[in-house]
C-alpha cells in the first residue's frame, strides 16, 4: 500500500510539472519577453501586387463584362436602335467617301470601298481604346474610393466596351463584302490573332494613360489631338501603293507608325492577304515594350490612384 500511496504521489507531481511548463511555454509563445520583437509579417513585393490586379481583374469577367454592357445602354439610353446609331453613321461615312474618293484616287470602288470600311471600322476601335483609355480610372472615381477592387477591372470594362461596339461596327463590312463579292476564305482567320494583339495593346495603352491622365489632368486633350493627327497619318483612307513614289517621309510614316502595323495584322487578311512579317514582329515587339513599361510605372503609382482621382 505504500508502495502504491509514493507511485501515485510521483506520478501527480510529474503531471504538474508538466503542466506548468506547458503553460509557461504557452505564454512565453503569447507574450513574448520585453524587447523581444515579434516576428514580422511576410513582404509582398509591389511588382507581385501588380501582377495579381491585373490577373485578378481580368478574372473578374462577370464583373467588367455587365459593367461594359451597362455603359452602353446608358450611353443609348431611350435610343431606338441604340448602340446602331454609331453604326449607321460610319456606314453613310463610308458609303459617300468610298464613292467620292475611290473616283478621286481612281480606284474600283470594290477594291476601294471594302478598304476603306475596315480602315474605318479597326481605327474606332483603335482610337476608342486610347481616348476612353485616358478616362478608364477618372470616370470610375466613385467605384475606387467606395469599394475594394482589383483597379485593372475599370481598364477591362473600357476595352470590353469598345469591343462590343466594334462588333456592332463589323456590320458594315459584312455589308460591303455582300454587295461586292468579297470572301477572304481561311486566310481571313489570321485576323483573329491580330484582333487579340490589338486588344492586348489597348488594355496596356489604356493602363497606362490612365494612370497618367489621373495625375495629370490635361493629358487627355492632349492625346486627343495626337489620334486625330494619326489618323491622317495612318492609311485608312489613302493608300500607300497609290502614292507617286515611296519617298524617305512616306516610309518614315509607315515603317515607324504603330498604328499602320496594328491595322495591317486585322484589315490585310480580311481583304483576303496575308499580312507582312514585318508587321507581326513589329505589333509583338510593342506589345512586350508596352506592357514592361506599363508593369513598371504601374507598381509603382497603383497606391496612389485613390488620392489622383
Amino acid at each position: 500500500m505504500e508502495t502504491l500511496r509514493v507511485d501515485a504521489e510521483s506520478r501527480s507531481s510529474e503531471s504538474d510539472v508538466h503542466g506548468e511548463s506547458g503553460e509557461t511555454a504557452q505564454g512565453a509563445r503569447e507574450n513574448p519577453e520585453p524587447g523581444v520583437a515579434p516576428a514580422p509579417p511576410p513582404v509582398v513585393s509591389q511588382t507581385a501586387l501588380a501582377v495579381a490586379d491585373i490577373v485578378g481583374g481580368a478574372r473578374a469577367f462577370h464583373l467588367w463584362g455587365r459593367l461594359g454592357l451597362q455603359d452602353i445602354r446608358r450611353r443609348y439610353r431611350r435610343s431606338l436602335l441604340g448602340p446602331f446609331w454609331l453604326t449607321i453613321s460610319m456606314g453613310v461615312l463610308v458609303a459617300a467617301l468610298g464613292t467620292l474618293y475611290s473616283a478621286l484616287l481612281r480606284v474600283e470602288i470594290g477594291v476601294y470601298a471594302p478598304y476603306l470600311a475596315l480602315g474605318f471600322i479597326i481605327w474606332a476601335l483603335i482610337s476608342g481604346l486610347i481616348t476612353d483609355g485616358c478616362n478608364a480610372f477618372i470616370s470610375a472615381e466613385n467605384i475606387i474610393k467606395q469599394t475594394n477592387l482589383p483597379l485593372t477591372v475599370h481598364v477591362y470594362r473600357m476595352a470590353w466596351c469598345n469591343v462590343l461596339a466594334f462588333c456592332h461596327n463589323a456590320t458594315i463590312f459584312v455589308v460591303v463584302a455582300i454587295l461586292f463579292t468579297i470572301w477572304p476564305g481561311w486566310i481571313g482567320l489570321l485576323a483573329l490573332p491580330g484582333l487579340i494583339l490589338l486588344c492586348l495593346n489597348g488594355i496596356w495603352v489604356g493602363l497606362l494613360l490612365g494612370l497618367v491622365s489621373a495625375r495629370f489632368r490635361d493629358v487627355p486633350p492632349i492625346v486627343a489631338s495626337l489620334v486625330r493627327i494619326a489618323f491622317f497619318a495612318t492609311p485608312i483612307i489613302w493608300m500607300p501603293e497609290l502614292m507617286p513614289s515611296r519617298a524617305l517621309m512616306l516610309a518614315l510614316v509607315l515603317d515607324f507608325n504603330p498604328f499602320f502595323h496594328v491595322l495591317e495584322l486585322v484589315r490585310t487578311p480580311l481583304l483576303g492577304e496575308a499580312p507582312g512579317i514585318a508587321s507581326w514582329i513589329a505589333v509583338s515587339c510593342t506589345t512586350l515594350g508596352g506592357w514592361i513599361v506599363t508593369l513598371a510605372l504601374f507598381r509603382r503609382c497603383r497606391g496612389r490612384i485613390a488620392y489622383w482621382v
